[in-house]
């Protein structure tokens, strides 16, 4: 077996200009291997440690941006970018829009003004009306394909920008942001939930990490990514759970890279607006033709039949000619003058104004149907969090050992207002039971990387003189629950330095309160939470949130066992605090909705917070007005279809549960046109 191992592994021959840059292994075995996920492959490289190894990189400090490698890396596995179409050129645009049927039939009516107009009268007084067609045809193809041509650009730069996405890699030993187009084969980076994998690679490690195939494969079944199925593929997003991976191909190497490549990108749709009047456009343009010929048959009648009559049809005098000339002419004059030749310009002109006005407004619109399809809307869903809020968060207040206190001055007193118990437990749930990462940059500055509100969090913890690092290493963390929003909470398990196991648990403040059968008390006590207590931390919650603040719950609990193959227990844990997270308001947030209101547009905040929170911050926007309604979803589903009717125009805050439910059964709400923002 191992020498049949061995022989196998002797067939791979590492090219010398790979070797000569450093490395032992090339971009296609790389690529060949994470595509086909042949674990054989993997595992006659050595694994994980032998795939590092080859692409001289660490799996614990990322690759080396000191060695002088890395352009050597882009040279030999290429850049994390797709290949772009060639751009079009300003006249492939011109060539587009000269082939509009009615810019056609203007063009030959055009030609044969022209030939008639100087046949009978001469240069140049004859060549007025052609000249004057043609013209207007150049102005309206100059126009429409300059527009087309600006537009192509500027989305050309849009496509640039959105590609500037940050993610988190280990170079150096350290833990930073780099940007989605320079990651490397060799970088380690950094998943949590939410984010898309921004290129192939191998699992190194991390807790219950859960990805959407879909995009790839077409399977709606979510992945597993473990040691044993390691491979992770570009495009797929994270569903669940968290972890690192070792990139192996990126760019064109990717198998989303080689999917981009395989699509084609289509044409431009024309709007509905400009399908409708290129309707009208052709049938006013086939009548004008049909009695252009009528007329044309009228007038020439009474000379052929003359001709016929006296034997002269195969006869034609210079007089003869220049007449059918006229009655081609008096034909031609009803087909310009029938065929719309301003609507073309009309709508192109129109459209892009509404366009520009747009962008000025900072509305980036990449189909100029929208700038037509928007007027029709009559409701918008907005989303709260970085939407209507700044999505800069801070903890402004807590409930701890039944105290409430507001933070608005440093907080390195308050560990000497609490029990130390109290703060020393509150500082070990918040800085092991968390997504972010204190981490020291380069400079030697102390960074925060994580979400918005694990940053707080974590702000929070460091102000009140907790060392992120050294309780890291005091506690081994034996099994994670990431957050997400079925559960809405984040629970870890750490083995303690002197033994046994505790649960830490965070998340929405009324679930995890509702899961605490004890509370540590002023005094630093562990004791029973009575009832009395917890409808007092209750009225706290509903305090915070009916001042827009986003409440989240700290508690913990002991346990015997610290198997990962046991679930994590649900109930009977020690309540630590309450913290109230403050998202302002974004500025001109307000008067935007009073512009929308004023335009009859409704406006919906859709939100998965607490009902209270998400009240108080949209009556901050203006959204919850005195007659408005705030439900949740639970309430909202046991509505019947005819209740559903009369409620839908009155609601203007919502869970997000509820728009999933609009989005499958639009028809009840077939009055409104949603635009939903996320």
């Amino acid at each position: 077996m191992c020498s049949g191992l061995s022989l196998q592994s002797s067939q791979y021959v590492v090219p010398e200009d790979v070797r000569a840059a450093g490395f032992q292994i090339d971009a296609d075995e790389l690529t060949s291997i994470v595509e086909s996920r042949d674990t054989e492959r993997l595992t006659e490289h050595g694994q994980l440690d032998g795939i590092a190894d080859k692409l001289a990189t660490s799996l614990t400090d990322g690759i080396s941006t000191r060695e002088g490698l890395l352009g050597q890396r882009q040279e030999i596995y290429g850049v994390n970018k797709f290949a772009e179409s060639e751009p079009r050129s300003f006249w492939e645009f011109v060539w587009d829009a000269l082939q509009d049927t009615t810019l056609i039939i203007l063009a030959a009516c055009a030609f044969v003004s022209l030939t008639v107009g100087i046949a009978t009268e001469g240069w140049p007084n004859g060549s007025h009306d052609g000249i004057g067609i043609f013209a207007s045809i150049i102005l309206v193809v100059s126009v429409t394909a300059t527009s087309d041509y600006q537009q192509s650009l500027q989305f050309r730069d849009l496509d640039k920008e959105k590609r500037k996405i940050l993610v988190q890699v280990t170079r150096d030993g350290f833990r930073q942001r780099t940007l989605i187009d320079d990651l490397l084969p060799g970088d380690v980076v950094h998943l949590a939930v939410g984010d898309q994998v921004p290129a192939d690679g191998v699992f190194i490690s991390g807790f219950s990490l859960l990805l959407d195939e879909s995009s790839l494969t077409g399977e709606s079944e979510p992945v597993d990514v473990n040691e044993d199925k390691p491979f992770l593929s570009s495009g797929t997003k994270v569903l669940d759970g968290s972890g690192q991976m070792l990139v192996t191909a990126v760019g064109m190497r990717t198998q989303w890279g080689k999917l981009m490549a395989a699509l084609t990108e289509g044409g431009n749709d024309e709007t509905p607006l400009q399908v409708k009047l290129s309707g009208v456009a052709n049938i006013i343009g086939k009548i004008g033709l049909f009695f252009a010929v009528l007329t044309f048959i009228v007038l020439s009648q009474e000379l052929i039949g003359q001709k016929y009559h006296d034997g002269l049809l195969l006869s034609w005098s210079g007089d003869d000619v220049l007449e059918i000339l006229n009655h081609f002419a008096v034909a031609v004059t009803i087909v310009v003058v029938a065929v719309p030749e301003g609507l073309p310009l009309a709508v192109t002109l129109s459209l892009a104004y509404a366009m520009e006005k747009m962008m000025n407004d900072k509305a980036l619109v990449r189909q100029l149907a929208a700038c037509e399809t928007m007027g029709s809307a009559t409701v918008i869903c907005s989303d709260k969090t970085g939407t209507l809020t700044s999505n800069r968060m801070t903890v402004v207040k807590a409930c701890i050992c039944g105290n409430t206190l507001e933070f608005n001055d440093p907080l390195s007193s308050l560990s000497s207002e609490l029990p130390e118990v109290a703060v020393e437990t509150l500082l070990e749930s918040i800085l092991t039971n968390t997504g972010g990462e204190v981490v020291i940059d380069q400079n030697g500055k102390q960074d925060i990387i994580g979400t918005p509100t694990e940053t707080a969090l974590l702000e929070f913890a460091l102000s009140l003189g907790g060392n992120y690092k050294q309780k890291r290493q005091e506690s081994k963390i034996v099994k994670v629950e990431p957050f997400n929003s079925v559960k809405k909470r984040m629970t870890v398990i750490l083995e303690l330095p002197g033994g046994g196991y505790r649960a830490h648990c965070k998340g929405a403040a009324e679930i995890v309160l509702a899961a605490c059968d004890k509370f540590i008390d002023g005094s630093g006590s562990v004791v029973p939470l009575d009832k009395k207590t917890a409808n007092l931390l209750n009225d706290t919650i509903e305090t915070f949130s009916s001042e827009a603040l986003r409440t989240l719950c700290l508690a913990y609990r002991g346990l015997e066992d610290g198997s990962t193959q046991e679930e994590i227990p649900l109930q009977g844990y020690t309540f630590i605090g309450i913290v109230g997270i403050k998202d302002p308001v974004r500025l001109g947030v307000r008067e935007s909705v009073a512009s929308c209101r004023s335009a009859g547009i409704a406006v919906k905040m859709v939100t998965g917070d607490n009902i209270n929170t998400a009240k108080a911050i949209a009556r901050e926007c203006g959204i919850l007005t005195d007659g408005g309604l705030a439900i949740e979803g639970a309430e909202f589903r046991e509505k019947t279809p005819e209740e559903l009717l009369e409620l839908i125009p009155k609601m203007q805050v919502c869970h997000s549960s509820v728009l999933s439910w609009l989005r499958k059964s639009i028809h009840l709400v077939n009055s409104h046109v949603l635009v939903l923002c996320n």
